[in-house]
């Protein structure tokens, strides 16, 4: 039993790290879209209709897709002065909750998110600018990040939740 959860969340893990480094390979063609806008509108006087929506995808899936990766290396805040005053079951027990409750939410957002999807790709919806890209894509994006954090914090519940009840912890810090 343990080695199945050993495997899974370090299977998520790994599709986490793999997915989040590929979308951080975006981060340079960003910066080139914004400064290729910034040189056409002052130098060239002739601003872009695209650089303006592109930016805007490329962050959003920048920053939804790399929401799972905080997860995994615990970026996220939490309120210290209380976690760190109290025994680990209990920061075991905190986890669970803030994962139980976070897990909700993302569930939500999968949901009616990939219901969005569906209906921007049989509507054709467009980004109401001058250029007018299509969008669903990029609620197939959000419902895709939703999942992936759904993952994360599956892996994170299992941890927790063993070391809540063995009294250890399920992977040692060097297999995180």
């Amino acid at each position: 039993m343990k080695t199945l959860l050993c495997l899974w969340c370090k299977g998520v893990g790994l599709l986490v790290s793999t997915v989040s480094h590929t979308i951080a390979l975006a981060l340079p063609l960003l910066a080139a879209t914004i400064a290729f806008e910034v040189f056409a509108r002052y130098v060239l006087n002739s601003p872009t209709l695209w650089a303006y929506d592109v930016s805007l995808f490329l962050f959003g899936y920048i920053g939804a897709l790399c929401g799972a990766h905080a997860q995994l290396k615990k970026a996220h805040i939490n309120v210290d002065i209380v976690y760190l005053a109290v025994s680990q079951r209990i920061k075991n027990l905190f986890n669970l909750l803030s994962y139980v409750l976070g897990a909700f939410f993302l569930y939500i957002i999968a949901s009616k998110s990939w219901e969005k999807a569906l209906e921007a790709i049989d509507f054709g919806y467009t980004r109401q600018s001058e250029w007018g890209p299509s969008i669903g894509h990029f609620w197939v994006m959000v419902t895709a990040a939703a999942i992936l954090f759904l993952l994360q914090l599956s892996g994170d519940m299992l941890k927790d939740a063993w070391q809540l009840f063995t009294g250890e912890p399920l992977l040692s810090e060097d297999e995180e």
